[in-house]
């Protein structure tokens, strides 16, 4: 793994050399922060898909070439980003795209037809897929630089976001608009970035030192086929993840005959067991190996989303969905 400069010039030689720059804790905490954000707001709008599928009185079909805009804003934006994030560095992009996200999350909430919801996904997309380059951009770098495979404690702030994102948006639905619940998470969202955002700020992401060798070394067929691989497997997972997060709550509620309560904790159980898996994500990793790991992850994430998708009952689907969070709780973290 290589060595950055920031560490080398901050670490005295002998027993304390590996002992982290005084910024890398406090990059740290910051980057869980926006990781668990970026989490907290998605579930919340998550859970309110069957409140907006009520308002806009979209089809399935037509909820789900809605839905198709969060997709394709950030596909796109996951293109420019990884450009935005060497301009102006990845910090700087986490904290932009972390208001954008806050402030386009109460947008779905005032729209009346499927076609003005695809709209302002286009922007909720763009806005959730720049964060998750950026931040987890800024996480590779930080991960180099403590020199332990830390990766997955950022994802279980994402999923412990998540759960705790969805928790909530299971006690207000019953109670609380959508246009109330996602406004009070701009507010939220806009408040937390702008306590976290200037630490990430106020320090540059650690450099990266290259070999001389490698400084402009052009990469090979056998790197490019790894990345490609790589992308194909984070592609798989991110797929069940979205699937569970379009289509667990209207699954519940709409096939299961679910509460609309009892519906949104489908999400919070998955996310829930999500931050369990990755919470241990190290741990496993540094037992059995990357390998390993996603091959025993994607077997268990399959098993659950067969037994969500098939079970006659509430409970039963509320277990395969806990299933298919430990299963995909790693592999993305891995892939990255």
């Amino acid at each position: 793994m290589p060595l950055l400069n920031k560490v080398r010039t901050a670490l005295p030689a002998g027993p304390g050399a590996h002992t982290p720059a005084p910024s890398l804790p406090r990059l740290r905490t910051a980057l869980t922060v926006f990781f668990a954000l970026d989490g907290f707001l998605f579930a919340g709008w998550v859970v309110r898909i069957p409140a907006i599928k009520q308002q806009t009185g979209a089809s399935a079909g037509d909820l789900g070439l809605a839905l198709l805009g969060v997709s394709a804003g950030a596909v796109v934006t996951m293109v420019l980003t990884g450009r935005l994030c060497r301009r102006f560095g990845s910090h700087p992009v986490t904290v932009a795209c972390a208001a954008l996200m806050a402030l386009a999350i109460a947008l779905p909430a005032q729209t009346h037809s499927a076609l003005s919801l695809g709209a302002v996904l286009l922007v909720f997309g763009a806005a959730y897929g720049g964060i998750n380059v950026a931040m987890n951009s800024a996480a590779v770098d930080l991960v180099a630089a403590l020199r332990r495979p830390v990766m997955p404690s950022f994802h279980a702030a994402f999923s412990l976001g998540g759960m705790l994102g969805a928790g909530i948006g299971a006690l207000v639905a019953g109670g609380l608009s959508p246009t109330a619940h996602l406004l009070a998470l701009t507010g939220f969202g806009l408040l937390v970035t702008a306590l976290a955002g200037p630490v990430l700020l106020h320090h540059p992401a650690p450099a990266h030192t290259a070999t001389p060798h490698a400084r402009g070394r052009r990469p090979d067929g056998r790197a490019r086929r790894l990345v490609l691989l790589f992308g194909v497997i984070a592609l798989c997972t991110a797929y069940g993840e979205g699937a569970m997060a379009d289509w667990g709550t209207l699954h519940l509620e709409q096939d299961l005959d679910a509460a609309p309560g009892v519906a949104a904790l489908g999400y919070s159980l998955f996310a829930l067991a999500m931050t369990a898996g990755r919470l241990s994500g190290t741990f496993l990793l540094e037992r059995l190996g990357q390998t390993r790991a996603l091959v025993a992850g994607g077997i268990t994430a399959t098993a659950g989303m067969l037994l969500g998708a098939l079970a006659p009952t509430v409970w039963l689907a509320l277990a395969g969905f806990a299933v298919m969070g430990l299963g995909l709780a790693n592999i993305f973290p891995v892939a990255v």
